[in-house]
């Protein structure tokens, strides 16, 4: 890995997850009769019957049995997004493995998270920060503790916008199907990464994730990328978010007290698309 990108991912991954605010119990949280939160009980969920994905959240990387193990390959989509795949069955289109092996080139081309841009989608759900979702009757917000970024997530029946301004995090509409909410999301700018070694995304993109609260503290996560200009045909991931109980996200503003940059060989200006 270029020196430029291994800086930065420590940078992402070298922290923990699990210093949040601070051991306050919220009134309602089901409890085991040792008095340790119940993460096996049913999902909350609204008065309309639909269950609440309202939480902190975190990846998934250890099973929990009476023994914390590790589960393998934890996190590592942030690696390379194509990690369940053989190198013959990535579909990238050659004008995006041009464009990776461009921003690979002598760690000169970072993602634009050390200039404090937003890390995107789906890097920011793998990182050591929390993701915090908040649901409302007509939408649910989605915060991201790593760069202080938010997502709206509309379910009040709306289309996606027709003349959309590109945006790092895109716009998104969603329904429920069952118990698993289902959202679409275009309108992207392009310019964030899927995974630290460069793979890309067009504005082309649409994202279609689906979000299942199987149990109290557990979150089954799906995310499918269609990109025409990029790739050659649709490709998913999965994941789970664990719930972080008795906790909350706290504010993270990049560019407070940011030494590393000055440090990063080549690192001088912005990246373009």
């Amino acid at each position: 890995m270029p020196k430029a990108l291994f800086c930065a991912g420590l940078a992402f991954l070298g922290a923990t997850a699990h210093a949040q605010w601070l051991n306050y119990r919220a009134a309602g949280t089901p409890v085991t009769p040792d008095g340790k939160v119940d993460l096996s009980a049913p999902p909350p969920r609204t008065p309309d019957g639909k269950p609440d994905l309202t939480g902190v959240w975190h990846l998934q990387t250890m099973r929990e049995n009476t023994e914390l193990t590790p589960l393998p390959n934890a996190g590592s989509y942030t690696g390379n997004i194509f990690r369940d795949m053989k190198p013959e069955q990535v579909p990238e289109k050659p004008e995006a493995a041009k464009l990776r092996a461009e921003r690979m080139k002598n760690g000169t081309r970072p993602n634009p998270s050390p200039f404090c841009l937003p890390m995107g989608i789906p890097v920011n759900n793998f990182v050591v920060e929390v993701v915090k979702f908040i649901q409302a009757p007509k939408e649910i917000v989605i915060i991201y503790e790593v760069d202080g970024s938010y997502r709206q997530i509309y379910t009040d029946g709306r289309p996606l916008p027709k003349d959309m301004s590109p945006s790092w995090l895109g716009y998104t509409t969603a329904h429920w199907d069952g118990d698993t909410l289902v959202a679409e999301t275009e309108g992207f700018n392009g310019r964030t990464w899927l995974d630290m070694i460069g793979h890309s995304h067009s504005e082309a993109l649409h994202l279609t994730e689906s979000y299942r609260r199987r149990d109290y503290g557990h979150m089954d996560v799906e995310m499918t990328f269609d990109d025409p200009i990029m790739y050659t045909h649709p490709f998913t991931i999965k994941f789970t978010h664990a719930l972080v109980p008795d906790s909350d996200i706290l504010e993270t503003y990049c560019n407070e007290n940011e030494k590393d940059r000055a440090h990063i060989p080549g690192l001088k200006e912005v990246p373009a698309k």
